[in-house]
């Protein structure tokens, strides 16, 4: 047992990856809205590849009797994984993802953390947001397609700063940049997600664009999430569908021709026509049998995984005769 753990312990997970604030400055925002809590907390930074220079900055501030854990990795693995590597080594009941730049206000902190009170993930909302006229309607674009393929409202997934209960990464295992994705994920999962709104920092202000390659991934990420959400445990339905139409498009063009060849005399030979009914034939029973493949595997390695959450289970005692059947016993259930 380590000399953080207890009941209400709050473990901070700090990914240091490429972008970077001043340490001093981020640890002390950090600090002042950590002691806000008035409760114990460990703060766990996670190198996302060597970083000797910033370790050894961080090595200063433990000496000085902050409680710091420094896990570096071999080489860069992406932040979800740095998240994930990070809340191995966490301890505490609830868990705080910060970024290692500065993003939000320090004393914004306690906002999070007490909206689970009635949630078990808070994810910040930058407000007011501070941009240009192309952030905002890139970052308008984004949510919108998010919505439009998972029918989840948000508005600022890009903010890294969250809090959340233990058994959301318990349930949810993160991998490549799945990091931005987790409030979907864990409503999708049957978890409490609120989205709460907290001050922008001053020094949180990029300037420019991304590189062309960051947008088509992120526009492939909202597809992958797609399948998660919607086809995980289904995915017969996506493939099943998208292999019917095209069979049945095959179909009618081969039946078109055949009518004509038999009505009309028309010749079947030469004719690309034919080869592209073929091509549809082929096609439409190989995406079939994809998604009843998946079916299968699913059915066969995924029996036991769960993608609901029970609230609460309510007993109620057989009557005996005595006071006691009116007592009720009530149990909330976090996690089965």
């Amino acid at each position: 047992m380590t000399p953080f753990q207890s009941a209400s312990l709050i473990s901070v997970i700090i990914p240091v990856g490429s972008r970077q604030s001043p340490l001093a400055e981020l640890f002390d925002g950090y600090k002042r809205g950590l002691d806000l809590l008035h409760s114990p907390y460990e703060l766990i930074f996670v190198m996302d590849g060597p970083q000797p220079s910033y370790e050894a900055a961080l090595k200063r501030i433990a000496e000085s009797g902050a409680p710091i854990t420094i896990v570096s990795l071999s080489r860069r693995f992406g932040e979800a994984t740095a998240l994930m590597i990070g809340f191995e080594h966490a301890v505490g009941s609830i868990i705080v993802s910060l970024p290692a730049y500065q993003q939000i206000e320090g004393g914004e902190i306690l906002k999070l953390v007490s909206a689970l009170d009635h949630a078990d993930l808070a994810v910040g909302h930058r407000e007011p947001r501070w941009g240009g006229w192309f952030e905002t309607m890139r970052r308008a674009f984004f949510h919108r397609l998010l919505y439009f393929v998972t029918r989840l409202q948000f508005r600022d997934l890009g903010c890294n700063a969250r809090a959340f209960k233990r058994k959301i990464l318990d349930e949810i295992k993160l991998y490549g940049d799945q990091d931005r994705f987790l409030p979907v994920l864990a409503e999708r999962q049957g978890f409490r997600v609120a989205e709460i709104a907290v001050r922008q920092a001053r020094d949180n202000l990029r300037p420019g664009a991304y590189m062309p390659r960051s947008y088509m991934r992120g526009f492939l990420d909202i597809f992958t999430v797609f399948f998660l959400v919607r086809f995980t445990k289904r995915p017969l339905r996506f493939f099943g569908m998208v292999g019917v139409v095209v069979l049945a498009l095959g179909l009618l063009e081969l039946f078109y021709l055949v009518v004509e060849r038999i009505a009309f005399h028309s010749p079947l030979a030469d004719r690309p026509a034919l080869l592209l009914a073929a091509l549809l034939i082929v096609l439409g029973v190989q995406i079939f049998a994809l998604g009843l493949l998946g079916e299968l595997i699913i059915f066969t390695h995924a029996g036991s995984a769960k993608d609901y959450q029970v609230d609460r289970v309510i007993h109620y005692p057989a009557a005996d005769g005595d006071e006691t059947s009116l007592n009720r016993k009530e149990s909330e259930v976090l996690s089965l």
